[in-house]
């Protein structure tokens, strides 16, 4: 085998053990992450409307949310300094397809959810999305 073989061999190991290294810290801090978020309280009942709120920017959080069903229901979307495609907001369920401000707050009216029928939110490219649990 030539040196320029080996070096090569050596190289692609380095570079193997460095990703199999760096992507297993990131799964472990993306699930903390996740699990950190699921226990944030973002649903608010005021006056018989009940509010939830989702901040955006680089994906929305959070991720996963639970609401009661059979109550008048407003979504706020809350950017600050939103550039990505997280902007780009599409809720098939109820028809609503919009780019929202880069700062501020979007109320959608999503009316009176049914028991067991989420709500799922994407941005347009697909890669974001949100969850909201009815019970």
């Amino acid at each position: 085998m030539n040196k320029k073989a080996l070096l090569i061999i050596i190289v692609g190991l380095i570079v193997g053990v460095g990703i199999i290294l760096f992507s297993g810290k990131k799964v472990n801090e993306n699930k903390e992450t996740i699990s950190s978020v699921s226990n944030i309280s973002n649903v608010e009942v005021k006056d018989g409307i009940q509010y939830i709120t989702i901040d955006v920017k680089g994906g929305y959080l959070p991720r996963i949310s639970s609401a009661k069903s059979g109550i008048p229901t407003k979504l706020i979307m809350k950017t600050s300094g939103t550039y990505d495609c997280s902007a780009s907001l599409v809720i098939r369920s109820i028809g609503y397809h919009k780019i929202l401000p880069n700062r501020g707050e979007e109320i959608i009216d999503i009316g009176i959810p049914q028991v067991d029928k989420p709500i799922l939110g994407v941005c347009g490219m697909g890669m974001y999305n949100f969850l909201i649990n009815f019970k």
